[in-house]
């Protein structure tokens, strides 16, 4: 794994050993791969399904009566929970810089969604700016945890990435439409239509355990802004915050949210971008796609990307 941290070594290393002899072929060998794919899908999350379990549990038996106001419990919650993510070397120095500066993006947009009716917050507690409860940028900051963790838990690699200085311009322009549509034109179909473009000749190859996955990167995409859709709905159902139709009582939020989900999956995608430059598939990645079998640790660690040549180039900086 690129970038692993002192614990992921480890467990990498236990895993290698019970593995190491698991079938390569029939079902037994489909299940250890779904295993593996579900529990590295799970590490990566924890950050985020850390922070979700504990609005759920707020919810559902924080006290009414308690002196400290829920969302500044929330806050306090998230920050234990980065303190505990560091501390126990669950995140390298490098992902830390980039959940700060989802911290930051997203807790200006929410200033700004807050104050024009977007979705609103319950008016509780001191740990606020400007009506937004501090503990709401965590939320952003546990896309980035996501992303950053994704990207070396397995692996990935990419053939015809878009030049990144194109793809910060499409992030920009997302960006600043998140503000603008609400007083001039409304650009997010034109934004979509660019980000097609832009990311339709990308493939990402993603190393499980001995397999690797192929997939159009725009449909990775979709499916990680599908998940986040649906951890909205949670958070709005254990209420905390609220859409104007859900004031009366709750609903699902409108299924037209995934598109700006999508959307802000680009930003983060680009954010993540510049911290970790998208590289072609190794060259191991590759012997696993043709069918090799899993390279041992030694070979695997000294192989390099594949040569960004021919017409399935790689990533363009």
């Amino acid at each position: 794994m690129r970038q692993s941290t002192a614990l992921e070594r480890r467990i990498d290393a236990v895993a290698h050993r019970l593995l190491r002899n698991a079938p390569e072929r029939g079902a037994r060998a489909n299940l250890v791969e779904f295993a593996v794919f579900v529990l590295k899908q799970a590490w990566a999350c924890v950050f985020g399904a850390a922070l979700l379990a504990v609005i759920v549990a707020v919810r559902l038996w924080y006290p009414d009566e308690a002196a400290l106001a829920r969302n500044d419990f929330l806050t306090i919650a998230a920050v234990v929970i980065q303190v505990v993510m560091v501390a126990a070397r669950l995140e390298t120095g490098r992902e830390l810089w980039v959940i700060v500066l989802f911290h930051v993006t997203g807790t200006v947009m929410e200033i700004f969604k807050t104050d024009v009716g977007s979705w609103a917050y319950a008016a509780d507690g001191v740990l606020r700016i400007a009506g937004v409860p501090l503990f709401s940028g965590f939320m952003y900051a546990a896309v980035g945890s996501y992303m950053v963790r994704v990207y070396r838990l397995f692996d990935l690699g990419f053939t015809r990435y878009p030049r990144r200085w194109l793809t910060a311009l499409v992030a920009a322009a997302i960006y600043v439409n998140f503000f603008t549509h609400h007083f001039w034109w409304d650009l997010r179909w034109v934004l979509l239509a660019l980000v097609i473009v832009l990311w339709l000749r990308t493939v990402m190859y993603a190393r499980v355990w001995r397999r690797v996955i192929r997939m159009p990167l725009l449909a990775a995409f979709a499916g990680v802004a599908v998940f986040i859709y649906l951890a909205e709905n949670i958070g709005t159902w254990a209420g905390a915050w609220l859409y104007p139709s859900q004031a009366e009582g709750w609903n699902p939020v409108s299924i037209t949210k995934l598109v700006s989900w999508f959307l802000l999956m680009i930003i983060s995608v680009v954010l993540v971008a510049w911290v970790y430059p998208p590289r072609p598939p190794s060259v191991e990645v590759f012997a696993a796609r043709r069918g090799r079998g899993q390279p041992d640790q030694a070979a695997s660690s000294n192989t390099g990307p594949i040569p960004a040549s021919g017409p399935d180039s790689g990533a363009s900086p």
